[in-house]
């Protein structure tokens, strides 16, 4: 929905895009948008179906390749930090994000903002038993790491990453839990040196993507 028709080159150019996607485009007015509870909408607003959630059948189901990085979520709960983990797990390349069913972020359109449309573009699966899916993923082949602050060896120490491969990240204020802490092959952190004592959940996880997981061995 667009609110007005502002002859601006930005404008122009979505307008122009919409239609070679053959997204319908319908002009309306600044109260209508506003009904829609959209914020900042800067004169657009998309309305859009949530992207499909997977399970943990699609997870035992999914192909993977040998060189396959599966990203994980342990407690990630603001939608914010979920969306933009997403955002930069897809944009590492990533061929599956997995979050639990408890205690995680949901599909909210505040996520779907946050991942700028890569929730649409990466498959993510919602599990009951994060422990139960990494040992499935461990049968399969797979190495498990996990970014935990208090692990003695940095991302700039450790060797290059065995593939196929699964990074775990857990909520910033308590990190990883104890279980699946214990899960993990590895434990790595990022060195902090400055004066700020941590990153949020998505910028350590993209620290962690181009710094570790997808860096050439």
């Amino acid at each position: 929905m667009v609110a007005g028709l502002h002859a601006t080159e930005g404008m122009r150019e979505l307008l122009e895009e919409a239609r070679r996607s053959n997204v319908a485009i319908k002009t309306t007015d600044e109260e209508s948008l506003l009904a829609l509870r959209v914020s900042d909408h800067q004169g657009v607003a998309a309305v859009v179906s949530p992207p499909k959630e997977l399970d943990e059948r699609d997870v035992y189901a999914a192909s993977f390749g040998p060189d396959a990085v599966v990203v994980m979520l342990d407690g990630i709960t603001d939608p914010q930090n979920f969306g933009a983990s997403v955002r930069a797990a897809e944009a590492a390349g990533a061929d599956m994000l997995i979050v639990r069913k408890r205690r995680s972020a949901p599909f909210s359109p505040a996520a779907i903002r946050a991942s700028a449309g890569a929730l649409f573009h990466l498959r993510v699966a919602r599990v009951p038993n994060l422990i139960r899916t990494i040992e499935h993923l461990k049968e399969r082949g797979f190495f498990v790491v996990g970014l935990d602050h208090q692990a003695p060896t940095s991302i700039h120490e450790a060797e290059p990453p065995s593939r196929p491969l699964v990074l775990v990240l857990g909520a910033e204020d308590v990190g990883l839990s104890r279980l699946v802490r214990e899960s993990c092959d590895l434990l790595i952190a990022i060195p902090m040196v400055g004066r700020t004592g941590s990153l949020n959940a998505a910028a350590a996880l993209a620290v962690g993507l181009f710094g570790y997981a997808i860096r050439p061995g």
